[in-house]
């Protein structure tokens, strides 16, 4: 006998209420500061090459299109608007990410995000601040470097440790034709998941900065102390990361160079190749303006909010009930 579906929602009505009252402060605040609310498309042509990141595939057949991509983030949509002349932008959005679920994760979600031009990702640092401070009544992140919080909770320099020494230290997770396989960052990721993350933000929100060049995704680059490093942040609040922010890298050449890296590491880890969004190295090509921006899931945000310890707290339908 199949078993019986569960129509009820998973989050209490005063969740609900509370998830009404997070999206009209988010909306106020954007208003007091005259940012322009925007929509794209949930459903786009071309999903994203991060090997960390899997797209959910469309069947479609419609204006000559025969396939597409449930959107993993609005980023690219956001940033044609950008170059087309928008101004500072933000958008609540439906975002889907293939294979994601967990006490922290569902493959449907949340995101709010936004971009701000002219400001630089110290600057957007502050008004992340704000929003979620303000929403929380919560303490001032502080910054830490990522090199800062691995030597201080994994014991060695994440810019220095060679190779070998970093697979050994993973070594007390994987085997080691599975680390073999991972390559440095993927190593840097176990550290961060089981060693860096849980031991952020429990005693204050802190934010973390500079994450080594490797890490960049969409983020500018440069140099601190010798090191090329990423002028990308994130935040964490009780060991859970809030947000994903950059100073947004704008070179179309270094963008498409970044895809064809991300594809080559797609290859080796068996992923298939993800075809490259023209329309958006376009954008770039026509010039994107000096901004900084960032997403923030909204959902872990209203956990956070109502002190949930699992993500269904707070969704109304999660994948299984859907």
């Amino acid at each position: 006998m199949a078993d019986t579906p569960v129509w009820r929602p998973a989050a209490s009505r005063e969740v609900l209420k509370s998830r009404a009252r997070q999206l009209a402060y988010v909306r106020g605040f954007f208003r007091e500061r005259e940012v322009l609310e925007v929509e794209t498309p949930v459903l786009g042509r071309h999903g994203v090459t991060d090997v960390n990141l899997d797209g959910i595939p469309v069947e479609v057949m419609a204006g000559g299109v025969t396939g597409g991509w449930l959107q993993t983030s609005p980023e690219y949509h956001m940033k044609r608007l950008l170059a087309a002349g928008s101004g500072s932008i933000y958008q609540v959005a439906r975002v889907f990410r293939n294979g994601e679920r967990g006490r922290r994760h569902n493959p449907e979600f949340s995101m709010l995000e936004w971009y701000r031009l002219g400001l630089d990702d110290q600057a957007l640092m502050a008004e992340v601040s704000d929003l979620v401070c303000g929403w929380l009544d919560c303490e001032q992140p502080e910054q830490v470097t990522y090199r800062q919080a691995v030597m201080a909770n994994a014991g060695f320099d994440p810019m220095e440790i060679s190779d070998d020494a970093l697979q050994q230290y993973c070594s007390q997770w994987l085997e080691p034709d599975q680390l073999a396989g991972l390559g440095r960052d993927g190593c840097l990721d176990l550290v961060m998941s089981f060693v860096v993350e849980p031991a952020l933000g429990n005693d204050r929100p802190v934010f973390l900065t500079r994450y080594p060049a490797s890490q960049a995704a969409l983020a500018r680059v440069s140099i601190d102390n010798g090191h090329a490093i990423a002028h990308r942040f994130e935040l964490y609040i009780n060991g859970l990361e809030l947000c994903n922010g950059y100073w947004e890298l704008t070179d179309p050449a270094e963008q498409r160079r970044r895809f064809e890296a991300d594809n080559l590491q797609r290859k080796a880890f068996d992923k298939p190749g993800m075809a490259v969004d023209e329309s958006f190295v376009s954008a770039l090509e026509a010039g994107l303006p000096d901004c900084s921006g960032v997403a923030l899931g909204l959902d872990r945000l209203l956990m956070l909010k109502v002190g949930a310890k699992v993500i269904d707290e707070v969704l109304a339908f999660p994948i299984e009930r859907a």
